[in-house]
């Protein structure tokens, strides 16, 4: 009779892109972005673009963009969505605002977007609350 008994295998290696760091694994780092005294923020087209130059600054992978503008204020909210999550935006022209949200997985790195935002928009005052997303360990 032959041996059917198999030996022990080992079970492949998540794959779900959560981050290891200093001892600890979350599923990302989620940046809120305040961008005060900002500008550009009823060009559509420069929004589309600067979460585009974002993503890339980040080394995320962009998927798309939605983007959509308000007729009353000309403010614009939308989210460019990304392998590896999103950034997601909504503007105020009117108080010269954006509220930017930064979220990534993996080996992107979310901080790196910062200079990007507060450039492209010229803000003059920039907040920033940081948070660890999805902790395990």
């Amino acid at each position: 009779m032959a041996n059917n008994a198999s030996a022990a295998v080992e079970p492949a290696p998540l794959t779900d892109y959560f981050v290891h760091e200093n001892g600890v694994t979350f599923a990302g780092r989620h940046l809120l972005v305040d961008l005060w005294d900002a500008e550009h923020l009823t060009d559509i087209e420069f929004i589309e673009q600067t979460l585009r130059n974002a993503a890339e600054a980040a080394g995320a992978t962009v998927l798309d963009v939605k983007l959509h503008q308000f007729s009353n204020s000309g403010g614009v909210s939308g989210v460019a969505i990304l392998a590896e999550s999103h950034i997601s935006i909504h503007t105020w022209p009117e108080r010269d605002f954006a509220a930017i949200d930064v979220f990534m997985c993996g080996t992107c790195n979310p901080h790196n977007s910062l200079p990007t935002l507060k450039s492209a928009f010229a803000a003059k005052s920039i907040t920033v609350n940081k948070a660890r997303r999805g902790i395990v360990t």
